[in-house]
């Protein structure tokens, strides 16, 4: 599983939606997540055939509620990826959480819940000491099992929240 993770991060840094489709599962697509808790009804999902197209895209998408201020987040794939898929390098990060939660936040972590049977990597930013920490972030990668082979099916941003 560490050498699929580290291709799909790999591929989510470099936008390189040509490869990352090929892990997204086939029949339930990619939800992608602004915050850790997974939001069955608002948060958007993806199929495999439609993520080539979202970095070029310029249709503004409501991908759920800003924490604390309950406003909608209305953003461009592009606009959502710089502010909730990939606004860290993830890709050098050190700290990586396997089935284990490492970034705690106010936010109800309900992953488990909505995806019962996967497998959650956790790749986290611990933050600065400019901000004690408080400035820390993960992206975590949800992998669903089919046949033989593990697929991606959420992509989920976790922070510090209010």
């Amino acid at each position: 599983m560490s050498k699929r993770t580290k291709t799909a991060v790999e591929a989510i840094k470099n936008k390189n939606m040509k490869q990352l489709k090929t892990m997204i599962h086939p029949d339930k697509g990619v939800r992608f997540s602004a915050y850790t808790y997974v939001d069955k009804k608002s948060d958007l999902v993806f199929k495999p055939y439609q993520l080539e197209k979202l970095p070029t895209s310029k249709k503004v998408y409501n991908w759920g509620e800003y924490d604390g201020s309950g406003h909608p987040i209305k953003l461009t794939f592009n606009q959502y990826y710089r502010d909730f898929i990939y606004d860290r390098d993830y890709n050098s990060m050190k700290k990586i959480g396997y089935n284990q939660p490492i970034g705690k936040g106010n936010t109800i972590n309900n992953i488990r819940k909505v995806y019962p049977n996967s497998i959650v990597v956790e790749y986290y930013f611990g933050g600065t000491r400019k901000y004690a920490g408080m400035d820390w972030s993960s992206l975590k990668l949800i992998y669903e099992k089919k046949g033989s082979q593990w697929y991606l099916v959420g992509i989920v941003h976790d922070e510090w929240t209010i």
